[in-house]
Protein backbone atom coordinates (compact mmCIF):
# COMPACT_ATOMS: atom_id res chain seq x y z
CA UNK A 1 0.00 0.00 0.00
CA UNK A 2 1.94 3.44 -1.35
CA UNK A 3 1.34 6.82 1.22
CA UNK A 4 -1.53 7.99 -1.70
CA UNK A 5 -3.93 4.87 -1.17
CA UNK A 6 -3.62 5.49 2.86
CA UNK A 7 -4.81 9.45 2.50
CA UNK A 8 -7.98 7.90 1.85
CA UNK A 9 -8.81 5.67 4.36
CA UNK A 10 -7.50 8.31 6.63
CA UNK A 11 -10.33 10.80 5.72
CA UNK A 12 -12.99 8.02 6.23
CA UNK A 13 -11.91 7.10 9.46
CA UNK A 14 -11.87 10.68 10.26
CA UNK A 15 -15.25 11.28 9.16
CA UNK A 16 -16.61 8.00 10.26
CA UNK A 17 -15.53 8.95 13.77
CA UNK A 18 -15.94 12.55 13.72
CA UNK A 19 -19.36 12.99 11.47
CA UNK A 20 -21.05 11.23 13.38
CA UNK A 21 -21.13 7.66 12.46
CA UNK A 22 -19.40 5.70 15.00
CA UNK A 23 -20.16 8.06 17.98
CA UNK A 24 -23.85 8.55 17.26
CA UNK A 25 -24.86 5.27 16.44
CA UNK A 26 -26.07 4.05 19.59
CA UNK A 27 -28.55 6.46 19.96
CA UNK A 28 -31.57 5.54 20.66
CA UNK A 29 -34.87 8.00 20.03
CA UNK A 30 -37.52 7.97 22.67
CA UNK A 31 -40.27 5.21 23.34
CA UNK A 32 -42.36 3.83 25.86
CA UNK A 33 -40.38 0.54 27.28
CA UNK A 34 -43.76 -0.90 28.70
CA UNK A 35 -46.67 -0.10 25.62
CA UNK A 36 -48.96 -0.02 28.35
CA UNK A 37 -47.35 2.91 30.35
CA UNK A 38 -47.97 6.64 29.97
CA UNK A 39 -45.69 9.36 30.71
CA UNK A 40 -45.83 12.45 32.85
CA UNK A 41 -43.16 15.08 31.25
CA UNK A 42 -41.50 17.31 34.44
CA UNK A 43 -40.19 20.74 33.25
CA UNK A 44 -37.55 22.27 34.99
CA UNK A 45 -37.27 26.54 36.02
CA UNK A 46 -37.74 28.12 33.06
CA UNK A 47 -36.64 31.63 33.78
CA UNK A 48 -33.24 31.46 32.67
CA UNK A 49 -34.80 30.70 29.25
CA UNK A 50 -37.33 34.12 30.02
CA UNK A 51 -34.81 36.69 30.79
CA UNK A 52 -33.18 36.85 27.48
CA UNK A 53 -35.20 36.99 24.38
CA UNK A 54 -32.62 34.49 22.25
CA UNK A 55 -33.08 31.81 24.58
CA UNK A 56 -36.75 32.11 24.52
CA UNK A 57 -37.05 29.52 20.99
CA UNK A 58 -35.09 26.92 23.49
CA UNK A 59 -38.03 26.46 25.46
CA UNK A 60 -40.15 26.52 22.40
CA UNK A 61 -38.26 23.82 21.15
CA UNK A 62 -38.73 21.47 24.19
CA UNK A 63 -42.50 22.02 24.45
CA UNK A 64 -42.70 21.67 20.60
CA UNK A 65 -41.00 17.57 21.17
CA UNK A 66 -43.08 16.83 24.11
CA UNK A 67 -46.35 18.00 21.60
CA UNK A 68 -44.61 16.11 19.10
CA UNK A 69 -44.63 12.86 21.51
CA UNK A 70 -48.17 12.70 23.21
CA UNK A 71 -49.25 10.15 21.31
CA UNK A 72 -45.62 7.89 21.40
CA UNK A 73 -45.48 7.81 25.04
CA UNK A 74 -48.49 8.37 25.75
CA UNK A 75 -48.43 11.90 27.61
CA UNK A 76 -51.29 12.73 30.08
CA UNK A 77 -49.68 15.13 32.21
CA UNK A 78 -46.78 18.09 32.05
CA UNK A 79 -45.95 20.09 35.50
CA UNK A 80 -43.57 22.47 35.92
CA UNK A 81 -41.84 23.17 39.52
CA UNK A 82 -41.48 27.07 39.52
CA UNK A 83 -39.32 29.80 38.42
CA UNK A 84 -41.60 30.83 34.99
CA UNK A 85 -39.86 33.55 34.96
CA UNK A 86 -36.44 35.62 35.82
CA UNK A 87 -38.09 38.91 37.35
CA UNK A 88 -42.01 39.23 37.95
CA UNK A 89 -41.95 43.35 38.24
CA UNK A 90 -39.00 44.11 36.08
CA UNK A 91 -39.85 47.38 34.33
CA UNK A 92 -35.96 48.51 33.14
CA UNK A 93 -33.64 45.83 32.41
CA UNK A 94 -29.54 46.68 31.74
CA UNK A 95 -29.08 43.93 29.24
CA UNK A 96 -26.92 41.93 31.44
CA UNK A 97 -28.93 40.55 34.33
CA UNK A 98 -31.72 40.08 31.52
CA UNK A 99 -33.04 41.61 28.23
CA UNK A 100 -36.72 42.10 28.63
CA UNK A 101 -38.87 43.12 30.98
CA UNK A 102 -41.20 41.13 33.73
CA UNK A 103 -43.99 41.69 31.37
CA UNK A 104 -42.21 40.68 28.37
CA UNK A 105 -41.08 37.26 30.35
CA UNK A 106 -44.48 36.37 31.33
CA UNK A 107 -46.00 37.12 28.04
CA UNK A 108 -43.26 34.86 27.00
CA UNK A 109 -44.02 31.82 29.01
CA UNK A 110 -47.42 32.00 28.83
CA UNK A 111 -46.99 32.08 24.92
CA UNK A 112 -44.51 28.77 24.94
CA UNK A 113 -46.81 27.13 27.24
CA UNK A 114 -49.86 27.33 24.60
CA UNK A 115 -48.32 24.93 22.27
CA UNK A 116 -49.49 22.18 24.52
CA UNK A 117 -52.70 24.20 26.15
CA UNK A 118 -54.95 22.31 23.31
CA UNK A 119 -53.27 19.19 23.83
CA UNK A 120 -52.45 18.16 27.56
CA UNK A 121 -52.78 19.40 30.69
CA UNK A 122 -49.95 21.86 32.09
CA UNK A 123 -49.75 22.43 35.87
CA UNK A 124 -47.12 24.94 36.80
CA UNK A 125 -46.49 26.18 40.60
CA UNK A 126 -44.30 29.31 41.86
CA UNK A 127 -40.62 30.00 42.58
CA UNK A 128 -39.23 33.37 44.14
CA UNK A 129 -38.57 34.53 41.06
CA UNK A 130 -42.27 34.50 40.15
CA UNK A 131 -43.33 37.30 43.33
CA UNK A 132 -41.96 41.08 43.71
CA UNK A 133 -39.68 42.50 41.52
CA UNK A 134 -36.83 40.76 40.47
CA UNK A 135 -36.80 37.76 43.36
CA UNK A 136 -39.50 37.44 46.11
CA UNK A 137 -39.45 41.53 47.56
CA UNK A 138 -42.99 40.60 48.36
CA UNK A 139 -46.12 38.65 47.30
CA UNK A 140 -47.66 39.82 44.44
CA UNK A 141 -47.22 38.25 41.32
CA UNK A 142 -48.48 38.28 37.79
CA UNK A 143 -49.20 34.34 37.69
CA UNK A 144 -53.07 34.43 37.97
CA UNK A 145 -52.83 37.19 34.72
CA UNK A 146 -51.08 34.62 32.69
CA UNK A 147 -51.61 31.33 33.42
CA UNK A 148 -55.93 31.64 34.28
CA UNK A 149 -57.88 28.56 34.64
CA UNK A 150 -59.23 29.32 31.08
CA UNK A 151 -55.98 29.28 29.48
CA UNK A 152 -55.91 25.15 29.31
CA UNK A 153 -59.34 23.78 29.18
CA UNK A 154 -58.06 20.33 30.49
CA UNK A 155 -56.80 22.33 33.57
CA UNK A 156 -60.52 24.09 33.63
CA UNK A 157 -61.72 20.00 33.95
CA UNK A 158 -59.22 18.94 36.42
CA UNK A 159 -59.60 21.87 39.06
CA UNK A 160 -60.74 21.02 42.42
CA UNK A 161 -60.08 23.43 45.28
CA UNK A 162 -58.60 27.03 45.37
CA UNK A 163 -57.01 28.81 48.19
CA UNK A 164 -57.86 32.30 49.19
CA UNK A 165 -55.49 34.89 49.28
CA UNK A 166 -55.26 37.65 51.95
CA UNK A 167 -57.25 39.81 50.51
CA UNK A 168 -60.41 36.84 50.43
CA UNK A 169 -60.20 36.28 46.82
CA UNK A 170 -59.26 32.86 45.44
CA UNK A 171 -56.08 32.33 43.71
CA UNK A 172 -54.37 29.72 41.36
CA UNK A 173 -51.07 29.66 43.17
CA UNK A 174 -52.29 27.34 45.78
CA UNK A 175 -54.66 24.91 43.98
CA UNK A 176 -55.34 20.80 43.51
CA UNK A 177 -56.00 19.47 40.01
CA UNK A 178 -57.58 15.77 39.85
CA UNK A 179 -56.04 13.44 37.59
CA UNK A 180 -57.11 9.95 36.70
CA UNK A 181 -54.57 7.81 35.15
CA UNK A 182 -54.89 5.28 32.05
CA UNK A 183 -54.86 2.34 34.33
CA UNK A 184 -57.29 4.03 36.92
CA UNK A 185 -55.32 5.29 39.33
CA UNK A 186 -57.01 8.66 41.07
CA UNK A 187 -53.74 11.59 41.34
CA UNK A 188 -54.28 14.74 42.79
CA UNK A 189 -51.93 17.37 41.72
CA UNK A 190 -51.52 19.74 44.47
CA UNK A 191 -49.81 23.35 43.64
CA UNK A 192 -48.26 24.96 46.49
CA UNK A 193 -47.00 29.07 46.62
CA UNK A 194 -43.27 29.71 47.08
CA UNK A 195 -42.41 29.80 50.74
CA UNK A 196 -46.12 29.03 51.66
CA UNK A 197 -47.70 30.94 54.17
CA UNK A 198 -49.09 29.46 57.47
CA UNK A 199 -52.73 30.20 56.24
CA UNK A 200 -51.83 28.42 52.91
CA UNK A 201 -50.08 25.44 54.70
CA UNK A 202 -52.87 24.76 56.59
CA UNK A 203 -55.50 25.22 53.62
CA UNK A 204 -53.01 22.45 51.66
CA UNK A 205 -53.35 20.28 55.00
CA UNK A 206 -57.05 20.22 55.30
CA UNK A 207 -56.89 19.78 51.51
CA UNK A 208 -55.35 16.39 51.46
CA UNK A 209 -57.21 15.23 54.71
CA UNK A 210 -60.79 15.65 52.91
CA UNK A 211 -62.60 12.30 52.94
CA UNK A 212 -62.87 12.57 48.94
CA UNK A 213 -59.62 12.35 48.54
CA UNK A 214 -58.29 9.62 51.18
CA UNK A 215 -57.59 6.72 48.14
CA UNK A 216 -56.18 9.50 45.87
CA UNK A 217 -51.59 9.16 45.30
CA UNK A 218 -51.32 13.27 45.54
CA UNK A 219 -48.05 14.52 43.78
CA UNK A 220 -47.52 17.62 45.61
CA UNK A 221 -45.21 20.59 43.57
CA UNK A 222 -43.10 23.02 45.64
CA UNK A 223 -40.82 25.07 44.26
CA UNK A 224 -37.88 25.23 46.95
CA UNK A 225 -37.56 21.78 48.99
CA UNK A 226 -34.43 19.59 48.50
CA UNK A 227 -30.57 21.01 48.30
CA UNK A 228 -27.95 19.17 46.37
CA UNK A 229 -27.90 16.67 49.09
CA UNK A 230 -30.60 15.80 48.62
CA UNK A 231 -31.71 17.05 52.10
CA UNK A 232 -34.81 19.22 52.78
CA UNK A 233 -33.90 22.90 53.19
CA UNK A 234 -34.44 24.59 56.24
CA UNK A 235 -34.43 28.56 55.65
CA UNK A 236 -33.33 30.97 52.61
CA UNK A 237 -32.71 34.73 53.25
CA UNK A 238 -35.86 36.01 51.24
CA UNK A 239 -37.45 39.26 53.08
CA UNK A 240 -40.64 36.98 54.02
CA UNK A 241 -41.73 37.24 57.70
CA UNK A 242 -44.33 34.09 57.05
CA UNK A 243 -43.17 31.83 54.92
CA UNK A 244 -42.25 28.02 54.87
CA UNK A 245 -39.66 26.36 52.82
CA UNK A 246 -39.06 22.30 52.49
CA UNK A 247 -38.29 20.95 56.06
CA UNK A 248 -41.08 22.38 57.39
CA UNK A 249 -43.26 21.47 54.23
CA UNK A 250 -42.16 18.11 54.99
CA UNK A 251 -42.83 18.19 58.61
CA UNK A 252 -46.38 20.21 58.60
CA UNK A 253 -47.81 18.92 55.82
CA UNK A 254 -45.91 15.61 53.98
CA UNK A 255 -44.67 13.45 56.14
CA UNK A 256 -47.61 13.97 58.36
CA UNK A 257 -49.85 12.96 55.69
CA UNK A 258 -51.39 9.75 54.24
CA UNK A 259 -51.36 9.95 50.37
CA UNK A 260 -48.95 12.25 49.58
CA UNK A 261 -46.31 9.90 47.62
CA UNK A 262 -44.43 12.62 45.35
CA UNK A 263 -43.16 15.80 45.73
CA UNK A 264 -41.55 17.54 42.62
CA UNK A 265 -39.32 20.66 43.06
CA UNK A 266 -36.52 23.13 41.54
CA UNK A 267 -35.21 26.09 42.93
CA UNK A 268 -31.60 24.70 42.95
CA UNK A 269 -28.31 25.18 40.46
CA UNK A 270 -24.80 25.48 40.15
CA UNK A 271 -23.17 26.95 37.15
CA UNK A 272 -22.51 24.01 34.92
CA UNK A 273 -22.84 21.45 37.34
CA UNK A 274 -25.49 19.38 36.62
CA UNK A 275 -25.52 17.27 39.88
CA UNK A 276 -25.86 20.89 41.09
CA UNK A 277 -29.63 21.07 40.43
CA UNK A 278 -30.69 17.84 40.86
CA UNK A 279 -32.07 16.38 44.69
CA UNK A 280 -33.82 13.13 45.54
CA UNK A 281 -34.90 11.11 48.49
CA UNK A 282 -37.28 8.40 49.51
CA UNK A 283 -38.81 8.98 53.04
CA UNK A 284 -42.24 7.29 54.87
CA UNK A 285 -45.76 9.41 55.47
CA UNK A 286 -47.83 8.48 58.78
CA UNK A 287 -49.20 5.75 56.97
CA UNK A 288 -45.97 4.20 55.86
CA UNK A 289 -46.34 5.06 52.80
CA UNK A 290 -42.98 5.61 50.99
CA UNK A 291 -43.00 8.88 49.48
CA UNK A 292 -40.49 10.16 46.89
CA UNK A 293 -38.96 13.66 46.99
CA UNK A 294 -37.58 14.90 43.53
CA UNK A 295 -35.74 18.08 42.99
CA UNK A 296 -34.96 18.80 39.24
CA UNK A 297 -33.69 22.23 37.58
CA UNK A 298 -30.98 23.30 34.76
CA UNK A 299 -31.33 26.27 34.78
CA UNK A 300 -27.65 27.39 35.15
CA UNK A 301 -26.45 24.37 32.62
CA UNK A 302 -25.42 25.12 28.96
CA UNK A 303 -23.06 28.32 29.86
CA UNK A 304 -24.20 29.38 33.71
CA UNK A 305 -26.24 31.86 35.17
CA UNK A 306 -26.10 34.23 31.74
CA UNK A 307 -26.16 31.07 29.25
CA UNK A 308 -28.76 29.57 27.32
CA UNK A 309 -31.24 29.28 30.04
CA UNK A 310 -30.93 24.92 31.00
CA UNK A 311 -29.35 23.12 27.56
CA UNK A 312 -32.93 21.86 27.03
CA UNK A 313 -32.97 19.15 29.69
CA UNK A 314 -36.57 17.76 30.57
CA UNK A 315 -37.76 14.96 32.53
CA UNK A 316 -39.84 11.91 31.06
CA UNK A 317 -41.40 9.75 33.91
CA UNK A 318 -42.49 6.48 32.80
CA UNK A 319 -45.76 5.52 34.79
CA UNK A 320 -45.68 1.32 34.57
CA UNK A 321 -48.73 0.75 37.39
CA UNK A 322 -46.66 0.94 40.28
CA UNK A 323 -43.28 1.62 38.69
CA UNK A 324 -42.14 4.78 37.74
CA UNK A 325 -38.93 5.47 35.58
CA UNK A 326 -37.42 8.23 35.24
CA UNK A 327 -35.15 9.47 32.41
CA UNK A 328 -33.46 13.04 31.45
CA UNK A 329 -33.58 13.99 27.84
CA UNK A 330 -32.48 17.21 26.28
CA UNK A 331 -34.81 17.82 22.76
CA UNK A 332 -32.22 20.64 21.90
CA UNK A 333 -29.22 18.36 22.01
CA UNK A 334 -31.56 15.60 20.17
CA UNK A 335 -32.61 17.59 17.46
CA UNK A 336 -28.83 17.60 15.46
CA UNK A 337 -26.95 14.28 14.62
CA UNK A 338 -24.34 15.80 15.74
CA UNK A 339 -25.21 16.38 19.36
CA UNK A 340 -28.41 13.78 19.52
CA UNK A 341 -25.25 11.76 21.60
CA UNK A 342 -25.30 14.35 23.86
CA UNK A 343 -29.65 13.93 24.70
CA UNK A 344 -29.89 11.54 27.57
CA UNK A 345 -28.70 11.88 30.64
CA UNK A 346 -26.00 8.93 32.16
CA UNK A 347 -25.83 9.86 35.14
CA UNK A 348 -27.01 7.75 37.84
CA UNK A 349 -29.29 10.67 39.35
CA UNK A 350 -30.41 11.43 36.07
CA UNK A 351 -31.74 7.97 35.02
CA UNK A 352 -33.89 6.08 38.01
CA UNK A 353 -36.76 4.21 38.82
CA UNK A 354 -39.00 4.16 42.10
CA UNK A 355 -41.60 2.16 43.34
CA UNK A 356 -44.87 4.00 44.72
CA UNK A 357 -47.20 2.27 47.42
Amino acid sequence: MNKYSVFPLAIFFLLFTYGGFAQHGDYKAPALENPDAWSLVLIPDTQSYMKFKRNQPILDLMLNWVDEHIDPLNVKLVVQVGDLVEQNGLVNPDGVAANQTGTQQWEAVSGSFSILDKNVPVIATTGNHDFGIVNVENRQTSYNDYFPIGKNHHNQKMIRDVALDETGMPTLINATYEFISPEGRKFLVMVLEFAPREASLNWAIQTVNKEEYQDHTVILLAHSYLNRNSEHIETEGYPLSDSNYGKAIWEKLVQPSKNIQMVFSGHIGAPNDKSGHVGFRTDSNAAGKKVHQMTFNAQALGGGWHGNGGDGWLRWLEFQGNSVLVKTYSPLFAISPNTRHLAWGTDEFATFSFELD
